[in-house]
């Protein structure tokens, strides 16, 4: 994780910020499946949690070589208009470190209901005494909408980022998302 490029929205009188990162990250999503890649992470330079916003810039991080590849993979096809000019540039080494997760959110009382009835085989009444209408948990970490290339579905994929004093090596998923590995923090 030696490298990085970083996409920063401009400013767009027609298209809000999150809509843009929401078709920004859903064509990086759309090349790491393409590229099968597992080495490739994500951060959020601008990230916030009040008010929760991912910010209007994500960095993918990774080596030289494979940030080339995803280069010339033409994800950014139909987005130049939107982004400042990119390039491949040398991470600093700052000692910091952060690990960018997704965070799941069961929000809806239904939904976890027939999941237990299935489950468990219980009946939705015995599914209502365990799971009321009113358990929703607060959301806290920002979220960008996604469509799944696996099932076509769109949804919303809630991000956490932590800062870590340490480096963590693993793999990514489809998302540039881990569960432990760290990309560099600058």
């Amino acid at each position: 994780m030696d490298h990085y490029i970083e996409a920063k929205l401009l400013p767009d009188p027609e298209f809000t910020v999150p809509l843009l990162m929401g078709v920004l990250y859903n064509k990086l999503h759309r090349a790491l499946v393409s590229m099968a890649s597992d080495n490739l992470g994500v951060s959020f330079p601008y990230y916030k949690l009040n008010p929760k916003s991912l910010g209007d810039c994500i960095r993918v991080h990774g080596s030289q070589e494979v940030l080339s590849q995803l280069m010339k993979h033409g994800w950014l096809n139909g987005m130049r208009d939107h982004l400042k000019p990119i390039e491949i540039q040398v991470a600093p080494e700052t000692g910091q470190f952060v690990e960018v997760k997704r965070k799941h959110y069961k929000t809806s009382a239904e939904r976890l209901r027939r999941r237990r009835m299935k489950r468990k085989g219980e009946t939705y009444e015995q599914a209502c005494l365990a799971i009321p209408k009113e358990s929703k948990p607060k959301v806290e970490q920002p979220f960008v909408t996604l469509r799944s290339q696996s099932t076509g579905q769109g949804f919303a994929l809630f991000i956490d980022q932590q800062v870590q004093d340490h480096s963590q090596n693993g793999k990514f998923n489809s998302y540039g998302l881990s569960q432990g590995a760290t990309v560099p923090w600058f």
